[in-house]
């Protein structure tokens, strides 16, 4: 008893009302206890009805670099083709195309915004049940402290224990008190966790509306130059309205060395055609031929003439005849289709592939077997895929153009101002082949065609994301 007696007094102070409680009403504590702890439920909720965002801030921030890098590059190109004083069809798809990159700039902002302003809101809830549980906490704390009040000396301790009837509620009495003391004890750190909690989360509301009053000047900003940008291409649409007859000369032009190098790549395709329906069927007959000799056991029989000129048939052939080799470059172009690298490291798309209206002048269409890549004066120029310079020639209105066998599909590379291959090179994906040419206007861009056999397809289809 003695032990006992020193433990209890080792305990400090307890609370003096449950001298006076009977051994019946100890569960009070407990149901207050369960009271007290209301906030990690809250806090549960809160997160399940947060859910993930759309986009993550590092996604957003990855595509605000992107849009930033991409207005650069287009500001470049521009200020090369307003070089020439003189509006141009160069200077409207540039500005066309800052439009686009500064909506898409905003857009995103847009997006920033909205988040902003519902986590804003979520964390102002949590505050106000952060709060409203650190009010519940301290009025369960001040009940705890004044009921520990009553009995603030040892003497009514020792008088609650010692009022038991049997040894047994003797150590019940004594664990109580010792529960009741470590629960004064947690509810205080709850109560020092909780501040702590209250404080991260204003902290963070006080950043979140920093972050939005600083997007929100960014957007107004840009709003401005967006108009700026729409007035700059009114401006240029109408002074290209004013030469239309210019216009329409250029258009013819380039309609023609559109024909002229349509021409020039269906012969190129039916020639390779042909060569390689020869070459097949010479070998088919050279086979044939050692079958026979073998059979035959004689070591005289002649091969035939393998250099024979190329049949009827050989000419009607519609598809390249491929050999192991050249199917199996075929397939792996096949296969990286949507994944092709750009023939350009820098630029955008000025004209796509098709049929489209002209610009500035009505009812006029234009039609394009590939696409054009606006892009610096000078730009290095890269093979897109494995494969064998079929052809290099020059045309009047697209420059020098370089073709590339991949199998039985063909990449075309018009407009370029040097060529660094030569014929029937083999070159690999990304290999330099020559630079791009400045038109009379300041406008440098890029001819790129996909071709499979006589078909001719989107090169859109065929590029990679940039």
């Amino acid at each position: 008893m003695a032990g006992l007696l020193a433990l209890c007094l080792c305990l400090g102070p307890a609370p003096g009302a449950l001298a006076q409680h009977q051994p019946r009403r100890k569960k009070a504590a407990p149901a207050r206890t369960a009271k007290s702890r209301p906030a990690p439920v809250r806090r549960k909720k809160t997160r399940a009805a947060a859910g993930p965002p759309a986009k993550s801030k590092a996604q957003l921030e990855r595509e605000r670099r992107a849009n930033l890098q991409a207005i650069q590059e287009k500001s470049r190109i521009l200020d090369q083709t307003q070089a020439k004083k003189k509006a141009t069809l160069g200077q409207l798809n540039v500005i066309k195309e800052q439009l686009v990159v500064k909506q898409d700039v905003i857009q995103n902002i847009s997006i920033q915004l909205h988040g902003i302003d519902t986590n804003v809101h979520q964390t102002a809830q949590q505050v106000l049940q952060t709060q409203h549980s650190l009010a519940e906490l301290k009025d369960e704390y001040a009940r705890l402290l004044y009921t520990a009040s009553k009995t603030a000396n040892g003497f009514n301790q020792l008088m609650f224990l010692f009022a038991a009837d049997s040894f047994n509620q003797f150590v019940l009495r004594l664990r109580y008190v010792r529960q009741y003391t470590e629960e004064r004890q947690q509810q205080a750190a709850r109560i020092r966790g909780t501040q702590v909690r209250l404080h991260e989360q204003l902290t963070g509301l006080t950043q979140q509306q920093r972050r939005k009053g600083a997007l929100l000047n960014t957007q107004l900003s840009e709003n401005k130059s967006l108009l700026t940008l729409k007035t700059q291409q009114d401006e240029v649409v109408q002074q290209l309205g004013q030469q239309e007859q210019g216009l329409r000369a250029e258009l013819a032009e380039r309609q023609q060395a559109g024909e002229r190098l349509d021409r020039m790549i269906a012969e190129r395709v039916r020639e390779e055609i042909a060569r390689a329906a020869r070459a097949a069927r010479l070998a088919a007959r050279r086979e044939a031929l050692a079958a026979a000799r073998a059979r035959s056991g004689s070591r005289t029989a002649r091969g035939g003439d393998d250099e024979g000129p190329e049949t009827a048939a050989d000419r009607r052939a519609s598809r390249v005849a491929l050999t192991p080799e050249t199917a199996l470059v075929a397939s792996n172009f096949a296969g990286n289709k949507g994944r092709l690298p750009w023939p350009v490291g820098r630029g955008f798309i000025s004209q796509r592939f098709g049929r489209h209206p002209h610009p500035v002048l009505r009812h006029v269409v234009v039609e394009n077997r590939g696409i054009d890549i606006q892009t610096g004066a000078g730009e290095p120029v890269r093979a897109c895929f494995d494969g064998k310079v079929l052809t290099i020639t020059s045309i009047a209105g697209m420059n020098t153009i370089v073709m590339i066998q991949h199998g039985d599909y063909f990449t075309v590379y018009a407009k370029m101002r040097s060529v660094s291959v030569s014929d029937g090179q083999r070159v690999h994906a990304r290999d330099v082949i020559g630079t791009v040419a400045a038109g009379s206007d300041g406008t440098s861009e890029l001819q790129f065609q996909v071709w499979h056999n006589s078909a001719n397809l989107n090169p859109e289809n065929w590029l990679g994301r940039r």
